[in-house]
C-alpha cells in the first residue's frame, strides 16, 4: 500500500517533461466496448506492480481487468477453433452425404433394373420369387449401413435359397417336401449349378461393400474426432500466453500494436500443441480413405459391381437352365428319387424359358458412369485439402492478428512492449514445445481425450486397410468369448483356437459384425503376423491356468 501512496503521486503530477500519466480513456471505452463493468478502471495510469500476466510498467489494468481480459482472449480462440472444427465437420458431412447417396442410388437402380428386367424375362417365375430377390438387396443395404451382417453368409443364402426355388419349378410335376429342398441346397457347392458366377460375384461384392461400408465409417469417424477435438478446453497456460499477446498491448496503451508473427506461432503452437499430434494418423486416415476412393473411381468400381448384379444373377440362372438335366439326375442320385403329383410339365417348361437378362435392355451405363465419378473424386479432393488440418491451426488463428507491412518486425508487439521478437518458432506436437518460451507446458501430460481420438483415427485406418484387402475387419465386442471363430487375418486352423480381435475401445462399443470366414484366401506372410502372436498368447495362457 505505501508503495502505491508514494509512487502514484508522482505518476499523476511527475515531472512535465516525460513522466505526466497518460489518460485511460482508450481502454476504458474498448473496455465497456467487451460488455464489462468500468467500476473501478482507472482514470489514468496507475503504477503496474499488481498485474500478473502484463509486463509490470505503468498501466491502465486492474488485477480484475487483467482477469477478465485473460478470460475473454481464451473464450474468443476456442470460438474461433469451435468455428473451424464446425466447418471442417459440415465439410466431412457433406462428402458423406455426396457419397452415401451416390452407392445408394446405385443400390437402388440396381433393385429396380433387376425387378423390371426379370419380369419381362422370366414373368411368373419371377414374381412368384421376387422376395429372393428383394431380401438379397436388403440385406446388402443393411449391411453397408453398419448392421451386423455377414456379407458371406448372405451371398451363400441367396443362391443356396435360389437353387431350392428353381428346382421346385422346374420340378412342379412332382410333390416336393421341405426336406428334400433342404438336402438339394446342400449340395450347392458340389453340384455348382450356377457355375463360376457365385464365387465370382462373391469377390466382387465382397470388395466393393467392404470398401464403401469403410469408407463412410472413416468420414463418419473423422467427423466425430473433430467435434470431440474441437470442444477441448484450452489450459490455464494458454490463457495467460493468448492474455498477453492479445490485450497486454491496451493495458499498456498500445492499442494499435500487433502481435510479431513469430511470437503469434509459438503462442499458438503451444496452445494446440496437443491438437498438432493428431497430424500424424489424421494424415494416415486421409490417405488411407483416398486410397480406398481410388478403388470406386477403376473400371471395376461400385458403379459397374452394382448395376452388373442383374446380369450375373441372370447368367447363374441361365447357366443352372442349360444344364438342368445333368443337375436334376444329380440331385435325384443324392437326395433320393420324388414321387410325381404336382402340375403338368408344360406350364413348368414355359416358366423356366425366358431369355437372357442383358444390362444395355434397362439402363444407359455410360451416363451414370460419367455422372457419378466427379461425385467421388469431389469427395478425394477435399480429403486432399483437409489433410494438413491439425498443424494449420497456428498459422489459421494468426493469420488475421499480426502485425503485417514494412518494419512490421522491429514495431510489432514482442509480448513485453513494441520491439523486434528474438526467440525461434518452435516446431508441431507436445514434444517440439519443451523449450517454448510462451506457453509453459508439462510435456509429459499430454490432453486424454485428444490421444483416445488418436487411437479412434489409428483403429479407423486399420480397418480401411483390412478394406483394401478385401477383408472385414469389424469386429463384435468379444471380450467375454475367447473361442471366437477366425479373425479374417488369418488361416482358420491357426486362430481357431485363439482369442479374437478386439477393437480398443474407448467409449460404449458399437456392435460391428463378424468377419466372413475368408477360406479361399490363402494369408500371406505378413498376414500371419498378428495371427501368429494371437496364437502365443492363447499357448500362454493355457500355461498360465494351469
Amino acid at each position: 500500500g505505501f508503495l502505491h501512496l508514494t509512487t502514484f503521486p508522482a505518476v499523476a503530477f511527475g515531472d512535465k517533461g516525460t513522466s505526466k500519466a497518460r489518460s485511460c480513456s482508450d481502454i476504458r471505452q474498448f473496455y465497456s466496448g467487451k460488455r464489462f463493468s468500468l467500476d473501478g478502471v482507472p482514470q489514468s495510469e496507475i503504477s503496474g506492480e499488481h498485474l500478473r500476466i502484463c509486463p509490470q510498467g505503468y498501466t491502465c489494468c486492474t488485477s480484475e481487468m487483467e482477469d477478465n481480459l485473460a478470460v475473454l482472449s481464451r473464450k474468443e480462440v476456442e470460438g474461433v477453433l469451435k468455428e473451424a472444427g464446425r466447418s471442417l465437420q459440415n465439410s466431412l458431412n457433406g462428402q458423406y452425404k455426396t457419397f452415401d447417396g451416390y452407392f445408394l442410388e446405385l443400390l437402388n437402380r440396381s433393385a429396380l433394373n433387376l425387378q423390371e428386367s426379370f419380369t419381362a424375362t422370366w414373368g411368373a417365375l419371377y414374381v412368384r420369387n421376387s422376395q429372393v430377390f428383394s431380401e438379397l438387396y436388403m440385406d446388402l443395404r443393411h449391411y453397408y449401413r453398419g448392421a451386423n451382417v455377414n456379407l458371406e453368409d448372405v451371398l451363400n443364402d441367396f443362391w443356396a435359397r435360389l437353387l431350392e426355388k428353381l428346382f421346385y419349378h422346374a420340378n412342379r410335376q412332382y410333390s416336393i417336401s421341405e426336406d428334400y429342398l433342404e438336402c438339394v441346397s446342400k449340395q450347392i457347392d458340389t453340384l455348382r449349378p450356377f457355375g463360376d458366377v457365385p464365387r465370382a460375384m462373391k469377390m466382387m461384392v465382397t470388395r466393393t461393400f467392404v470398401a464403401a461400408r469403410s469408407f463412410v465409417q472413416g468420414l463418419v469417424v473423422s467427423g466425430e474426432v473433430v467435434r470431440k477435438v474441437s470442444q477441448v478446453q484450452l489450459s490455464q497456460e494458454c490463457m495467460r500466453a493468448t492474455m498477453r499477446m492479445t490485450y497486454c498491448p491496451h493495458c499498456r496503451g498500445m492499442a494499435s500494436a500487433r502481435p510479431c508473427a513469430n511470437y503469434c506461432s509459438n503462442v499458438m503452437k503451444g496452445c494446440l500443441a496437443n491438437q498438432a499430434d493428431l497430424n500424424t494418423e489424421w494424415r494416415h486416415l486421409a490417405e488411407t480413405m483416398m486410397q480406398v476412393a481410388d478403388r470406386f473411381d477403376d473400371p471395376s468400381g461400385v458403379d459397374s459391381v452394382l448395376l452388373t448384379l442383374p446380369v450375373r444373377i441372370s447368367e447363374g440362372i441361365m447357366t443352372m437352365n442349360e444344364n438342368l438335366q445333368t443337375i436334376n439326375s444329380k440331385l435325384f442320385q443324392t437326395c433320393g428319387n420324388i414321387r410325381e403329383g404336382g402340375f403338368s410339365s408344360t406350364a413348368v417348361d414355359d416358366a423356366m424359358k425366358g431369355g437372357r437378362v442383358t444390362v444395355e435392355d434397362k439402363l444407359d451405363l455410360t451416363n451414370l458412369f460419367s455422372s457419378s465419378l466427379p461425385q467421388v473424386t469431389d469427395v478425394t479432393a477435399r480429403l486432399r485439402d483437409l489433410q494438413s488440418y491439425w498443424v494449420s491451426l497456428p498459422n489459421l488463428l494468426c493469420s488475421d492478428r499480426v502485425a503485417t507491412g514494412t518494419g512490421a518486425e522491429d514495431k510489432c508487439w514482442n509480448g513485453m512492449n513494441r520491439a523486434r521478437y528474438l526467440p525461434e518458432v518452435m516446431g508441431d506436437g507436445l514434444a517440439s514445445q519443451i523449450n517454448n518460451p510462451e506457453v509453459e507446458i508439462d510435456i509429459t501430460k499430454p490432453d486424454m481425450t485428444i490421444r483416445q481420438q488418436i487411437m479412434q483415427l489409428k483403429i479407423m485406418t486399420h480397418r480401411l486397410k483390412n478394406a483394401l484387402n478385401g477383408q472385414d475387419v469389424d469386429f463384435q465386442d468379444t471380450s467375454d468369448d475367447v473361442s471366437g471363430s477366425g479373425s479374417g487375418m488369418c488361416t482358420e486352423e491357426m486362430c481357431s483356437r485363439g482369442p479374437r480381435l478386439v477393437d480398443l475401445v474407448t467409449e460404449t462399443p458399437r456392435r460391428y459384425p463378424l468377419p466372413p470366414e475368408n477360406k479361399r484366401v490363402k494369408a500371406s506372410a505378413n498376414q500371419n503376423l498378428p495371427c501368429t502372436a494371437i496364437y502365443l498368447l492363447s499357448l500362454l495362457m493355457l500355461l498360465l491356468r494351469r
